[in-house]
C-alpha cells in the first residue's frame, strides 16, 4: 500500500483542512482581517478629515477636530434638520387635511344612509317569484361598478399604492459624527499642541513622523502613547504626567490655575474612516458559505 502526504485529496472524505484551503482560494465564507499601521489615523488628526489638524479643537468627550471643518459639518447638519423639519411639518398638515377630508365623507355617507333609510320605509311591491330576482343577479366581479373598487394587475389605474412611510420628527440639536451625543459650538476647547523642537530636521510639520509632544514633560506624543487636554490653557500632557505630577496638586502647571476632574480631558485616539475608535479594529466581509 503507498504512502500518502499529509494533505493528500485522494481521500473519500471531504476534511475539513480540505474545504477551509478551497474556501480561501475561491473566496468563500467570512474574510477577516486585521487593520493595519495605515489604516489608523494618528492622534493629532481630525476625526472627519483624518488629516493634520491646522486649527484643532476638541469636544469634551475627547474627540479631536478641525474647526474648520467641524463648523462647515455643523452648518451642513443644521441645513439638513431645517429641510427635514420642513418636510415633516408638510407631512402633517397633509395628514391632518386627509383626517378632515375623512371625516368629511363620513358624514356624507351617515347623511345619504340616513336618506336611503328614509325612502326605503315606502312600501315597495315584492319581486314575483325567486327565480327572477336570481336570473338579474349576477356573479361576476365586476357587475354593480365592483371594477372600480377590486385591484387588477394588468390595469395601471386599478393597482394597489404602496403607502408612503410616515417621517418621525428629526432632532432640533446636531450630532457629534464619532460620540453621537448633541454638539455645540460653544463647547469645544481649542487645543494647544507642543512642537518638537530638533534643529537639525528640515522635514516640513505634517511630514515629519514626530511632530509634538508634552507641554510639561516634554516626553513624544503617538498612538501609543495615553493622552490628555487641559480645559484651562489647551496644551497637551501624557496621562503620566496626570497621574504623576497634576493629581496631587490639580493645578495647571502651564498657567498655575486650578482644574478639576471636568478639566482633565482624555484624548481619544486610533480611530478610522470606518471603524471605532480603539474598539473595532478586525475588517470582516461577509461572502457566500460553500457548502460541503
Amino acid at each position: 500500500m503507498t504512502r500518502h502526504a499529509r494533505n493528500c485529496t485522494a481521500g473519500a472524505v471531504y476534511t475539513y483542512h480540505e474545504k477551509k484551503k478551497d474556501n480561501k482560494a475561491g473566496g468563500y465564507g467570512t474574510i477577516q482581517n486585521r487593520i493595519g499601521k495605515d489604516s489608523v489615523k494618528d492622534f493629532d488628526c481630525c476625526c472627519l478629515t483624518l488629516q493634520p489638524c491646522r486649527n484643532p479643537v476638541v469636544t469634551p468627550d475627547g474627540y479631536l477636530y478641525d474647526k474648520e471643518a467641524l463648523l462647515e459639518y455643523i452648518i451642513h447638519q443644521k441645513k439638513e434638520i431645517a429641510r427635514r423639519l420642513k418636510e415633516f411639518e408638510k407631512q402633517k398638515m397633509k395628514d391632518q387635511k386627509e383626517m378632515a377630508d375623512l371625516a368629511k365623507a363620513e358624514e356624507e355617507s351617515r347623511a345619504q344612509k340616513f336618506i336611503e333609510m328614509e325612502k326605503s320605509i315606502v312600501s315597495k311591491p315584492l319581486a314575483s317569484t325567486s327565480s327572477e330576482s336570481a336570473s338579474t343577479s349576477s356573479i361576476s366581479n365586476v357587475s354593480n361598478g365592483r371594477e372600480k373598487v377590486l385591484p387588477s394587475f394588468w390595469i395601471p389605474a386599478l393597482t394597489p399604492d404602496a403607502e408612503k412611510v410616515k417621517m418621525k420628527k428629526p432632532e432640533k440639536s446636531v450630532l457629534c459624527p464619532m460620540s453621537r451625543k448633541p454638539l455645540k459650538a460653544k463647547d469645544l476647547i481649542p487645543v494647544k499642541f507642543t512642537e518638537v523642537k530638533d534643529p537639525d530636521e528640515k522635514k516640513a510639520l505634517i511630514a515629519r513622523k514626530v511632530r509634538y509632544m508634552c507641554a510639561v514633560t516634554h516626553d513624544i506624543l503617538s498612538n501609543s502613547v495615553p493622552a490628555a487636554v487641559l480645559r484651562t490653557s489647551g496644551n497637551v500632557v501624557t496621562m503620566e504626567c496626570v497621574e504623576k505630577l497634576i493629581k496631587k496638586d490639580m493645578i495647571d502647571p502651564t498657567n498655575g490655575q486650578k482644574l478639576t476632574d471636568a478639566d482633565i480631558i482624555p484624548l481619544q485616539r486610533g480611530g478610522t474612516g470606518y471603524a471605532s475608535t480603539n474598539e473595532k479594529l478586525d475588517a470582516k466581509m461577509k461572502k457566500p458559505v460553500m457548502m460541503a
